[in-house]
């Protein structure tokens, strides 16, 4: 292995806290592999680019070594996170979380080495817990110490309601770390609260405190609100590549840099570089996103089709023209609902995101917006369906 102060310079860049740097150059000498947790509760059934700026990290200490473990909050998740929440979460059944776990694992392994990753599930210790088991954990630690969390502290001086299920999520975070003997916990910004009780956890059971380290949050696509499936402004990891690059152009020439810096292996020398091209105005914003673009497309699914998804962008949208290739839809229809139509041969995946596309005007059928929930389509062989900016469609009549 690397001595500490070498792994230290590579892993210590793009992190917002680190607890502490001395107790984590003293666990990286130790000549042994460390173990990483990553805890992330399926409420989603999609990973986005905010996962990814975790996971490209965790990727990191694989590579000098280490071991993560990633552990699946498929009971967490039931409780659901607090963090940076300003109400009570609605929770999850077991049934919901089981159906988003599923699609995690597969999806994170597009990042993470699967041999240098342990994969659990949190509810195989916190399930057989008993009501007594609770109560002396959560007596490891004060509502005192609660209130100090940010969000609580709001919550409760405004007097808007606080669950006890709440104060018992960053518990039962911490009692991951406790199993899995975590020597270092990983992730964004707003999770350092939860990671600092676990550190006080791990030592009332005797346990050397784990090392936190956080990364940014990034915004989406909207440019203000950081990325959420909830805020509709994700970049998921099962976009198609036509989706991936066209939703990175659209994101506002202010994150561009954020996005290099977080999401790609450019140098920061290059970075820097475009930087002060962008702010010098020597230099196009456009064409730096078709690079940034071109990029992310890349890693997921490798420069043949980073390629392709570039020259539709190009065909699309510079020249205005529908993209050669497109999904087909089969039909024995005449006539169809638009809603049923984008519902049940699309991907979109509710009638109530289809409403709410077609009310923004983000439906048009052979280049006519559709503007009305109640339309129904005539269909001819050759039809193009278009939903918002990236989604093509093109219909064909079967007998």
């Amino acid at each position: 292995m690397q001595s500490g102060e070498d792994q230290y310079s590579t892993l210590s860049n793009n992190i917002v806290t680190l607890i502490t740097k001395e107790e984590l150059l003293e666990k990286l000498e130790l000549n042994r592999p460390l173990k990483i947790k990553l805890g992330v509760d399926p409420s989603r059934p999609d990973l986005h680019l905010g996962h990814a700026v975790v996971l490209k990290k965790l990727r990191e200490f694989q590579e000098l070594g280490h071991k993560v473990i990633l552990i699946i909050g498929d009971f967490t998740a039931r409780i659901g996170d607090p963090s940076g929440r300003s109400k009570t979460r609605p929770m999850l059944s077991k049934e919901e979380t089981k159906d988003n776990a599923r699609t995690y694992t597969s999806q994170a392994y597009k990042i993470l080495d699967k041999d240098k990753t342990e994969l659990r599930f949190n509810s195989e210790w916190l399930d057989p817990l008993s009501f007594e088991d609770v109560l002396k954990l959560s007596g490891k630690y004060t509502v005192a110490r609660m209130l100090e969390r940010n969000d609580f502290s709001k919550r409760y001086n405004n007097n808007e309601p606080i669950s006890v299920s709440e104060f018992l999520y960053p518990l039962a975070q911490a009692y991951d770390s406790v199993i899995v003997k975590a020597d270092v916990e990983i992730g964004g910004e707003d999770q350092l609260f939860n990671f600092i009780v676990a550190r006080k956890i791990q030592e009332e059971y005797g346990q050397k405190p784990q090392c936190i380290m956080t990364l940014p949050l990034i915004e989406g696509t909207d440019g203000h609100l950081k990325m959420s499936k909830s805020y509709d402004n994700y970049i998921a990891f099962e976009d198609t590549p036509d989706d991936k690059y066209g939703k990175v152009m659209s994101i506002p020439d202010s994150l561009i840099i954020k996005y290099m810096r977080l999401l790609t292996d450019f140098s920061e020398e290059y970075i820097k570089e475009i930087e002060e091209k962008i702010k010098g105005k020597s230099i196009n914003p456009r064409d730096v996103k078709m690079k940034l673009a071109y990029e992310i497309v890349s890693f997921f699914h490798g420069e043949k089709t980073a390629k392709e998804a570039q020259n539709n962008f190009i065909s699309v949208f510079r020249r205005k023209r529908v993209p050669e290739n497109m999904p087909v839809i089969e039909l024995k229809n005449d006539i169809m609902n638009i809603i049923d139509l984008m519902v049940d041969y699309t991907n979109i995946q509710s009638r109530s995101e289809a409403k709410r596309l077609v009310m923004q005007n983000g439906v048009k059928y052979n280049n006519e917006t559709v503007s009305d929930i109640n339309t129904e389509i005539k269909i001819s062989d050759g039809d193009i369906l278009r939903i918002g900016k990236r989604r093509f469609f093109r219909l064909k009549k079967i007998v």
